[in-house]
């Protein structure tokens, strides 16, 4: 099954699944365990939310994570200051790369947005493989966020 196709498959299937609960967190869950579970090259899947300024892990699968990420470094700080989706293909070229887990080689990050419109976090997918994530990617995993507010 090509990329485009299993992403529709886990829309729709994440759509019915929150359908059944309006908590954000428990939604969150959800989100993480499925696509985590389904998407073959995802090594490790969660959020990092905002609190106060500082970057925490909340709900994820996989490896141990970082449980707090340095303010304004790596992937994620980026993906929240620009408010963007960022893509990247081999963290070892990316500057300032937070390497929480020393298998991870590529990442995609999409921010995460509260119902105030807000950056409230970030959605962090890590892969072992470089080259892993792509615009499929991004487009199919910000749809899949706007789920949880929604």
């Amino acid at each position: 099954m090509n990329k485009a196709a299993r992403y529709e498959r886990l829309h729709t299937q994440i759509e019915g699944l929150l359908q059944k609960c309006d908590d954000k967190q428990a939604r969150m869950a959800t989100v993480c365990a499925v696509l985590h579970h389904k998407m073959p090259y995802f090594f490790w899947t969660g959020f990092y939310l905002l609190n106060n300024d500082r970057l925490r892990v909340s709900t994820y699968q996989g490896p141990v994570a970082c449980m707090e990420l340095n303010k304004d470094q790596g992937v994620c700080w980026a993906s929240i200051r620009s408010g963007k989706t960022i893509i990247v293909r081999d963290v070892h070229q990316f500057d300032g790369h937070i390497a929480c887990d020393s298998r991870a080689k590529s990442e995609i990050a999409i921010p995460f947005f509260g119902d105030s419109g807000k950056v409230e976090g970030v959605l962090d997918v890590d892969s072992e493989t470089l080259n892993s994530f792509d615009e499929i990617d991004a487009d199919w995993l910000e749809r899949i966020i706007r789920l949880i507010i929604n």
